[in-house]
């Protein structure tokens, strides 16, 4: 697939791994055995029931540079995200902010936005966290 080609359809592989993630985050996984973006629990070890969240990066499938998203009335931008829901390769996020105040990492803004997954080139997967969610 070539950036920007839109006759194809095959975002497979990006989709496998956020399927994934949005059913950890749900709470809704097997016992697989895997580590990487689509280890089948949050956080370090299988027991920990602290996490809620696996906070991506998305990066621009022609330049490589990070997706980054304006929250808020400010003008502040994030490139972390948490995924919401899948629709084959419609992935709808929510927009998370640098917390300064909670040793989390993150805090939900409650912003969403839907990309195209064809317009996506690399994931990150970035330490699981709990967010609080609003």
């Amino acid at each position: 697939m070539s950036c920007g080609d839109t006759n194809q359809k095959d975002c497979g592989c990006l989709a496998d791994i956020l399927k994934k993630i949005l059913l950890l985050q749900r709470q809704d996984y097997d016992d697989d055995t895997h580590t990487g973006c689509d280890k089948p629990y949050l956080g370090p070890t299988c027991t920990s029931i602290c996490y809620n969240t696996r906070p991506i990066m998305l990066y621009n499938c022609c330049t490589g540079t990070p997706w980054s998203f304006e929250y808020g009335t400010t003008g502040a931008t994030s490139n972390v995200f948490r995924v919401e829901s899948l629709d084959e390769c419609c992935c709808t996020c929510r927009i998370l902010a640098p917390s300064t105040t909670t040793e989390n990492g993150y805090i939900s803004t409650g912003e969403f936005f839907t990309i195209n997954l064809e317009c996506v080139g690399a994931l990150k997967c970035l330490a699981d966290t709990y967010v609080e969610l609003c």
